[in-house]
């Protein structure tokens, strides 16, 4: 079920608050967030909650904290943010960034030659599958399948994921958290499929990346199989 906002640890409303502003340009590159004493005057928190909110955004690269100056933004990625734990919004920016939606999210039994190893709970909780084109300046710039343990996430299949960050949802509704993973690449020709997806001719180059996100939720894990055109994007993260 969709948590209040006001339900949210403070750090947690004080980290959505600041990524946001520094998303939306409120705050630029080199420029300097607020202090730790004047968040905490501005939204009533103690030290140790502002701290915990802005080592969050130090994880995910928004922000590098520096001694005797403070916490200084720094240059998002402007590549196709496909390895970072940010995700590809935080990357290429919300407002060249759409999706489509091609397979809506059902519940389905995990594939019988799945691409990592499953644990027993994952195989017998089954996966919520959903497929999606992403385009960046109304170029297609990656055909994305995911795969989602079925493990407590209520609501998850009646949700609107139309030109919406998966990682902002699972974040945001089910505070579900990305911390890592890991990834296998290869460069494959497209097939058909692929290159009707990423608007290229069959045979056509493209990167296939196959990936493992571990979350902040004990035993949880999201899955991905991704076919990304880099003609005009480079693949960027931090991982």
């Amino acid at each position: 079920m969709n948590q209040p906002v006001q339900k949210l640890p403070h750090y947690r409303r004080l980290y959505e608050m600041l990524r946001k502003q520094i998303i939306d340009g409120v705050y630029s590159e080199d420029d300097l967030l607020p202090s730790e004493n004047e968040l905490c005057a501005i939204h009533g928190l103690t030290r140790p909650t502002v701290r915990h909110a802005l080592d969050a955004l130090v994880n995910e690269g928004f922000i590098g904290k520096h001694q005797g100056k403070g916490s200084i933004v720094q240059k998002l990625p402007k590549g196709i943010g496909i390895l970072s734990i940010a995700g590809t919004t935080s990357a290429l920016g919300g407002k060249n960034l759409r999706s489509e939606i091609l397979v809506k999210p059902i519940v389905k039994p995990w594939d019988d030659h799945f691409m990592f190893k499953l644990s027993e709970t994952e195989i017998n909780s089954g996966c919520i599958y959903m497929e999606r084109i992403r385009y960046y300046n109304d170029k297609p710039i990656f055909y994305d399948i995911n795969f989602i343990p079925n493990i407590n996430i209520p609501r998850f299949t009646s949700r609107s994921f139309e030109n919406r960050s998966l990682f902002d949802i699972l974040r945001k509704t089910y505070q579900i958290e990305i911390k890592g993973g890991e990834q296998k690449i290869r460069a494959i020709e497209a097939d058909s499929l692929i290159a009707k997806h990423l608007s290229v001719k069959p045979g056509h180059p493209v990167l296939h990346l196959e990936r493992k996100f571990d979350t902040n939720k004990p035993g949880f894990f999201i899955y991905s199989s991704i076919y990304c055109n880099t003609e005009e994007q480079a693949v960027y993260g931090i991982f």
